[in-house]
């Protein structure tokens, strides 16, 4: 079997990592979201000459990707996801072949069939009634349509492989998505606890477009402008800083409670650090709030320091990568 990849299913980015010859991890990333448009050659011919990355199906043209999120706002349409929630879409009938067509398109075809792929999902949310079966399952069956040996791996747990191996792989990785929060407290590489929150950055940008009135893929772009949760220069910044802020301390409350009912939690022998990666993690003042909020709490754990990946929308898939060739190696 040739050497392993990583991919990183996050609900608003896919992102897929192989290491390179000269040992560099080299890593991919492609917007999770897709547009239909009717199909004629004239449609056809202008996206080729954009380089417009599409696909087709029946009658209709699939825009993928990062183009689908920009036409969608030009047109004042709502974009289309294969994923809601941090799993699969159920109400998309089109979400498991258009995810096929968007792993190929990140992670390329396997150096040799059945090649080892490790792939995130989410933990069993606490706050929610449902579980990740279903939707691990159609990614290992995706990537075998392509000719891969899929392995799930814990979005949280991945973030500990990417971002604490100067801390011996010890303490705890959130990642911070598009569906949902992924928690991930770990001793030695070995997880502890798992589990995820249903809160995410997609509650923040629907909240936002129904107190605005605008659409939900609006909000988005106004989360993803360059702002500062900590200094909001308008009404549309105001409002994504306030349900930011709810949903750092939800999650805080949450992982609180959590740790306080574990019956098996680590007795850390010194405080250990938490480390945020993820999409819904990148904006302006995302780790000042957090500790801000973090100081309200009497929190169950003694805490070193907060702080980003390094790079956080490329964490996850950079972990799943590093598990994967710990264990190929």
């Amino acid at each position: 079997m040739g050497k392993v990849k990583g991919l990183d299913v996050g609900t608003m980015n896919l992102v897929g990592s192989e290491q390179g010859a000269d040992g560099k991890i080299k890593l991919k990333l492609m917007r999770h979201t897709f547009l239909d448009i009717e199909a004629n050659s004239f449609t056809k011919s202008m996206l080729k000459k954009q380089k417009v990355q599409y696909a087709e199906m029946g009658n209709k043209v699939y825009i993928l990707g990062d183009s689908a999120f920009e036409l969608a706002n030009i047109m004042n349409k709502t974009v289309r996801r294969p994923m809601q929630d941090g799993v699969m879409s159920p109400g998309e009938a089109d979400a498991v072949p258009i995810f096929g067509l968007l792993i190929d398109a990140v992670l390329g075809k396997p150096d040799e069939k059945g090649q080892l792929c490790y792939y995130s999902v989410p933990a069993d949310p606490v706050d929610a009634n449902f579980n990740i079966v279903y939707h691990s399952s159609v990614i290992a069956g995706a990537l075998k349509n392509l000719g891969y040996t899929g392995k799930p791996m814990n979005e949280g747990h991945a973030v500990v492989f990417a971002e604490l191996g100067d801390k011996d792989f010890t303490g705890i990785g959130i990642s911070a998505g598009g569906g949902m929060f992924n928690i991930c407290v770990a001793y030695k590489t070995i997880p502890a606890i798992s589990f995820a929150t249903s809160r995410a950055g997609d509650w923040i940008d629907k909240n936002v477009a129904q107190v605005l009135g605008i659409k939900v893929n609006r909000a988005t772009a106004i989360k993803e402008k360059g702002i500062n949760i900590n200094k909001p220069a308008n009404r549309e910044e105001e409002a994504v800083c306030i349900y930011y802020r709810n949903l750092i301390n939800y999650t805080l409350v949450n992982i609180k409670n959590k740790f306080e009912k574990a019956e098996q939690m680590p007795q850390f022998p010194e405080p250990i650090d938490i480390v945020c990666a993820g999409g819904s993690s990148m904006i302006g003042g995302f780790v000042d709030v957090f500790k801000e909020e973090l100081k309200k709490l009497s929190f169950p754990i003694p805490i070193n320091t907060v702080r980003l990946a390094d790079e956080p929308l490329y964490a996850t898939a950079r972990g799943c990568l590093l598990a994967g060739l710990s264990e190929v190696e």
